[in-house]
C-alpha cells in the first residue's frame, strides 16, 4: 500500500473532488517513478515566449506530453525540432488543472548520444573531486597584456573573429598563434601539445583556447581528460572561447575564465582602445581641472597671505594708532565713569540736606521738655512731701504706743489675742497687761458688762 495514500476502504467511504483526484494521482506517480530516460521522435514542438519548450515524444504505437522549462533548456548544445529522435532523461507526474499525464524533462539529448554524455559527466565529476574546478585556482587576467597568444587552428574562421576584434579593440598588441586541431581524434593531445608549447616559451601574458560552433560530436575534443590537463596547468592565465553561448565543454570549467563565444574571449582578454582613450582623456580633463583648481586656489591663498604681509615699521605705526585709540577710549570712559560718580555723589549729599534734621530746634525743644521735667518733678516731690508727712501725722495718732503713753493699756489673753470685750473673759484666767512702759499678768477676779 502506498503511504501517500488512503487505505481501500477510507477511500470507498469518501467523495474525492476532481482536484483531490488529480493531486493524489500526481503524488503517486511521482513517488512511484524515479527519473527516467524515454526515447522517441519529438513532435508538435511549441517554443513560448517564456522560454519553455511544450512537445509529444511519440513512438509507433503511443505518445506522451512532454515539457522542459526554461532554466533546463538554457544551456541546450542543440536544437530540437520535429521528427528528431530524442532521449529525455524525465519525471512522470500529471498536470492537475488539465489531467493531462506528462513528462517533465531535466535533459534532453539526441538519441544515439547517450555514451557521449554519460562520459562528459564522468569525467566532469572526476575533474572537479580532483579540484580542477576550483574557483580559488583560477588565476587572474592581465589588465594590459603585453602579448597574447591564441590556440586554434589557422583555418578556422573563429580565429578570424578573435583577430579581427583584437585589430579594432587594441591593435598595438602582438598576437601569438599556437596552431593546434581542433577536431577528430588528435585534435586533444594537439590542444594539449600547443597549450604545453605556449607555457615552455612563456611569450604571451594570456591564452585564448577558441573554436566555431559545432555539434557535440566536433567539439568533443575539448572534453578530453588530457586537454582539462594541461589547462589546468598552464602557468599563463587561459581564456575559453568554444562554440556558442549554449555550448559547453569540460575546458570551459577548467579555464580562468569562459566566454560564451570566441569574439566574446577576445573582447574578454583585451582593452578597448576608445574606452581607454576616453578614458585616458577624461582622467587626463579631470587632473587639468584639478591642476587649475589648485593653482587658483595657490593664487588666492598667496595674494591672501600678501594682503597679511606688512612692513615692521607700518605694523609698529599700526599699533600706535591702535594704542593711542583705546587711550583716548580708557580717557573717556574713566572720564564718564568720574562725571556719573560725581553726579551720584551730588544727589547724595542733596538727599542727605534735605533729610538733615533741625538740631536747634530740637535743643530748644529738648531743653523746653528738661525743664518742663525738673518742675514737674520738683512738683511731684512737693506733692509727695506733702503727702508723707500727712500720712506720719496719721500714723503717730494711730500708734497704739500713743495711746498707751496717754495712760491707756492693752489686755492680752493667754493665747495672746486682745481683749476688747469682758466676755472674752472668765474669771480665774490669766491675763498679760501691757503698758507705755513694760507689762504685767493679772488675774481676773470678775467681769462686768456696761
Amino acid at each position: 500500500m502506498n503511504p501517500l495514500l488512503p487505505s481501500p476502504s477510507e477511500l470507498f467511504r469518501t467523495v474525492l473532488t476532481v482536484s483531490e483526484l488529480n493531486n493524489m494521482t500526481r503524488r503517486l506517480l511521482e513517488s512511484s517513478w524515479p527519473l527516467l530516460w524515454i526515447k522517441g521522435e519529438i513532435s508538435n514542438l511549441k517554443c513560448y515566449p517564456s522560454g519553455h519548450w511544450y512537445f509529444s515524444l511519440k513512438d509507433t504505437d503511443a505518445q506522451v506530453r512532454c515539457v522542459i522549462f526554461s532554466h533546463k533548456n538554457r544551456y541546450l548544445g542543440w536544437e530540437p525540432k520535429d521528427g528528431i529522435q530524442a532521449e529525455v532523461l524525465a519525471t512522470v507526474t500529471l498536470y492537475e488543472p488539465r489531467g493531462d499525464f506528462q513528462l517533465n524533462v531535466e535533459s534532453i539529448r539526441r538519441a544515439g548520444l547517450g555514451e557521449l554524455f554519460e562520459a562528459f559527466e564522468k569525467l566532469k565529476a572526476k575533474l572537479e573531486l580532483a579540484g580542477l574546478f576550483d574557483p580559488a585556482t583560477k588565476k587572474a587576467l592581465p589588465a594590459f597584456p603585453r602579448q597574447i597568444g591564441i590556440v586554434t587552428s589557422p583555418e578556422t574562421a573563429a580565429l578570424h573573429d578573435v583577430l579581427t576584434t583584437l585589430r579594432r579593440r587594441m591593435p598595438s598588441i602582438p598576437v601569438i598563434i599556437y596552431p593546434a586541431p581542433v577536431q577528430g581524434k588528435t585534435a586533444a593531445a594537439g590542444i594539449a601539445q600547443a597549450i604545453q608549447a605556449a607555457n615552455r616559451r612563456s611569450e604571451c601574458d594570456v591564452l585564448i583556447l577558441c573554436r566555431g560552433g559545432g555539434s557535440i560530436e566536433d567539439l568533443w575534443a575539448f572534453n578530453e581528460e588530457v586537454v582539462a590537463n594541461a589547462i589546468a596547468a598552464s602557468a599563463i592565465p587561459l581564456v575559453s572561447g568554444i562554440g556558442h553561448e549554449i555550448d559547453f565543454t569540460i575546458a570551459d570549467f577548467v579555464a580562468d575564465r569562459r566566454a560564451p563565444t570566441p569574439t566574446a574571449a577576445a573582447e574578454m582578454v583585451s582593452r578597448d582602445r576608445q574606452e581607454l582613450n576616453q578614458h585616458i582623456n577624461g582622467q587626463q580633463l579631470r587632473l587639468h581641472r584639478a591642476l587649475r583648481n589648485l593653482i587658483e586656489r595657490t593664487m588666492q591663498r598667496l595674494d591672501i597671505l600678501s594682503h597679511r604681509l606688512i612692513y615692521p615699521g607700518d605694523r609698529i605705526r599700526q599699533q600706535m594708532l591702535q594704542l593711542q585709540h583705546l587711550s583716548d577710549r580708557l580717557y573717556k570712559t574713566c572720564g564718564y565713569q568720574l562725571d556719573k560718580k560725581q553726579w551720584r555723589l551730588l544727589e547724595l549729599q542733596q538727599r542727605i540736606v534735605a533729610r538733615r534734621p533741625d538740631l536747634d530746634r530740637f535743643e530748644q525743644q529738648l531743653q523746653q521738655t528738661d525743664l518742663r521735667f525738673r518742675n514737674g518733678y520738683m512738683q511731684y516731690f512737693a506733692i509727695r512731701e506733702l503727702q508723707l508727712q500727712h500720712a506720719r501725722t496719721l500714723l503717730a495718732q494711730l500708734n497704739p504706743q500713743s495711746v498707751l503713753e496717754r495712760g491707756y493699756s492693752i489686755t492680752y489673753t493667754q493665747a495672746g489675742t486682745i481683749v476688747s470685750d469682758s466676755q472674752q473673759l472668765r474669771a480665774d484666767e490669766r491675763i498679760q497687761v501691757k503698758f507705755a512702759h513694760g507689762s504685767c499678768d493679772a488675774r481676773v477676779d470678775d467681769t462686768t458688762d456696761f
